[in-house]
């Protein structure tokens, strides 16, 4: 679970509406003055965009106009009840949507983070996002996480949406305090806690299937011809390093490690990060 270390948008961001084919989905934007191009940033499992509030001056103050959203039934971003509204290839087409709202869907950098990488990776291959920039692979990976990873998600999927979310988080918070988690703020807190038990529980226990049964596509995005980056924190526990390093072979790059930070590295060090995808959008 990322935990935003604030929730105070920075000098220059703003709250917007994005008109997606599906409805509409909540988003922050920041933008320079003069952009030099243009990032969608798509959040993973339980998150939402305010996972990339440390992330977003960092990047504006080089060049960049940036987007983060909320998928379909992430915090502002309401969603129905329907499982079948939460299938892979239509989270995928969310976020084609909100790449071709910029007005410039041929120089945007698509970064999913986590489940968002999945997310991402679809918006290519079954959306036809074909004209990005780049596509980048943010602690994500090739397919399903390997079974000995799949942790609480098969109890969460299995409980949903009988239990209601409330009890859920209950559970959750216990575990999570016990294993280290630390809120930075008693409003971050509770922000965590609200957007949780906010969230649509179809959507929940759908992403959630996707992150057991996703298949592996890496050759597909091999041969879709759009430029891949593969990041990782030094300690990311979610896909194996290892896996997220084979499968940034068979795209032809090389994959590049944040040093100190985990599974949120827009979180554990938002400088290095915005420096590093600097670097890779303007190579």
């Amino acid at each position: 679970m990322s935990t935003p270390p604030r929730l105070s948008l920075p000098d220059g961001a703003r709250r917007v509406d994005i008109a997606v084919t599906r409805g509409s989905r909540a988003a922050i934007e920041i933008s320079p003055t003069d952009p030099v191009g243009t990032a969608v940033l798509v959040p993973g499992f339980t998150g939402s965009k305010e996972d990339f509030i440390a992330l977003l001056e960092p990047l504006a103050q080089r060049g960049w106009r940036v987007i983060a959203f909320d998928q379909l039934g992430q915090w502002e971003s309401t969603g129905p009840d329907d499982p079948g509204d939460y299938a892979l290839e239509l989270l995928g087409a969310d976020a084609r949507d909100v790449v071709e709202w910029t007005g410039e869907a041929a120089g945007v950098h698509l970064v999913g983070h986590s489940l968002g990488g999945l997310v991402a990776r679809s918006a290519v291959l079954d959306a036809g996002a074909t004209s990005l920039a780049s596509l980048t692979l943010l602690c994500s990976g090739p397919g399903a996480l390997p079974p000995h990873l799949h942790g609480t998600i098969p109890a969460l999927v299995a409980a949903l949406p009988d239990v209601p979310l409330t009890d859920i988080w209950v559970a959750k918070e216990a575990m999570d305090l016990a294993s280290g988690w630390e809120p930075p703020s008693a409003e971050v807190h509770d922000f965590v806690r609200t957007r949780f038990c906010a969230a649509s529980p179809s959507g929940l226990r759908e992403m959630g299937r996707i992150l057991l049964d996703a298949r592996d596509r890496t050759a597909e995005l091999a041969a879709a011809g759009v430029t891949t980056h593969v990041v990782y924190g030094e300690f990311d526990d979610a896909w194996p390093l290892e896996e997220q390093d084979v499968m940034a072979s068979a795209l032809g790059t090389t994959a590049h490690v944040i040093a100190g930070a985990a599974h949120s590295p827009a979180v554990d060090d938002p400088h290095a990060t915005a420096a590093l995808l600097d670097a890779l959008w303007r190579s």
